[in-house]
Formats: structure tokens, sequence, C-alpha cells
């Protein structure tokens, strides 16, 4: 197992000085890179740990941040920001554009290879960095099945993986549908992986706060959800020495 470093490392964005979480591999090479979008909550000790993990497998890894350093526990809170987020493409692209500078500012990445994964609105970030034509090997998104403005996913250069809980009231089928035909439309090479019995934000552990109605965690399917994700990003952005 390689020797894993991390720092926080501080960005502005949206108006927001950013504090995300670097994770670095050991050794002294480029190494392939990865931005990892946390839920609508923000950055938590969930994201810096997979960040960690990558950075086991030999990925940097760059977990971002979305509000300012802040965690908003509040469900009213998270959804007062959030949801004008989700709503406003420029504003998640310029989030994602901010984390994607200061992760291409490291020297160990290699800057041609990018992936970037999310979770809920992290995952729309990640997406929204595709269809604004960001050069990126892998997209990885788990409850993020947003649709983008119309013709935009076209600009999508790299295969999307997608996964969803069957349950998840948020991420319904309607939703489903229509980002299985923005794909299509778009002749993107994509997955949908659908977790039976799942709701939304199922990958994410217990929380001791309140949570949003339809959310809850399945663990087998994280576990899943996560090696998917692992699997993704070896196929698309594998690590070599």
């Amino acid at each position: 197992m390689t020797t894993v470093t991390t720092r926080t490392v501080a960005y502005p964005a949206d108006g927001l000085t950013m504090s995300g979480h670097l994770a670095l591999p050991g050794g002294t090479g480029p190494r392939p890179a990865v931005l990892i979008g946390p839920e609508g909550m923000g950055l938590s000790d969930v994201e810096r740990r997979r960040a960690e993990a990558l950075a086991e497998l030999g990925y940097v890894a760059l977990a971002f941040d979305l509000h300012g350093g802040r965690y908003l526990e509040d469900p009213e809170e998270m959804l007062a920001r959030c949801l004008p987020l989700l709503a406003d493409p420029g504003r998640m692209r310029g989030i994602g554009r901010a984390a994607l500078d200061a992760l291409r500012t490291e020297g160990r990445v290699d800057p041609g290879r990018i992936a970037a994964i999310g979770y809920g609105t992290g995952g729309a970030v990640a997406l929204e960095l595709g269809r604004d034509g960001v050069d990126l090997r892998a997209i990885g998104t788990v409850n993020a099945l947003t649709t983008g403005r119309p013709g935009e996913a076209a600009r999508i250069r790299c295969p999307v993986w997608a996964g969803v809980g069957s349950e998840d009231p948020i991420m319904a089928s309607a939703q489903r549908e229509a980002f299985v035909a923005e794909m299509r439309a778009a002749d993107v090479d994509w997955r949908l992986v659908v977790y039976g019995g799942a709701l939304h934000a199922f990958h994410h552990p217990p929380v001791d706060h309140s949570t949003p109605p339809g959310t809850g965690h399945h663990a087998r399917h994280a576990r899943r959800a996560w090696r998917d994700i692992v699997a993704l990003l070896a196929e698309c952005l594998p690590v070599t020495e």
C-alpha cells in the first residue's frame, strides 16, 4: 500500500473561499488525478476518506468544497443553497472549474489524465464539467441524474457512469428516463446502474442529524457503487508506474 499524504487546499469559487481535501500517493512522478464532489450537505469525512482511498490506489485526488468550508446539517439550509445552484449550470461549472484549477496546480498531477466523480450536487457539478467540454477521461456520479441545457451533452468527451437507487424519490423514473434520453441523443458512452431497493444518498453512511425525506443508507449497495466507480477509473484512467 502506498504512503498517502494529505493537506487542505484553499481556492476561490462562487464568491467563497473553498477548502478542499487533497490526497497524494507516495512517489514523485506524475499521476492520474480525480476530482471528488460531495453531496449537497458539503464536504465531509466521507469524501475525504474516498480521496485517501483513491490515493492509496495511486491517484492524486481532490475532494472539493461546495459551501466555503461549511457543512450544512440543516436540510432546509442545504436545499436553500443547493436548489438554486442546481438550476444554474454556469455556477456549477464555475465551482467545478475552480476545483479543477486547484487540482492542476499540484505538481504530481498529469494534466491530461483527470476524471471527475461526485455524489448528489457534487455529481451534478461533475456532469456539468463534461457538458462544458472539459477534457476528462471519465465521469462517475451517484444520485446525480441531472439533465443539462439542450444539446450540450454532445460536448462530453469521455465515458459516463451513473448509479441511482431504484427507490430514490428525488431521482425517480422520469428523471432517469430524461437522463438516458439526453445521453442517447448526444451519443455519449454511458452506463446507468439502478441499485434495487436503495433510496437517495444510499452510498452515504448514517449521520447524526436530520436528513431530507427519501434518503437512507444501504450498506451493500454503497460497497457495490464504490467498486463500480473504482472499476470505471481502472478502465478509463489506469495507474501506470
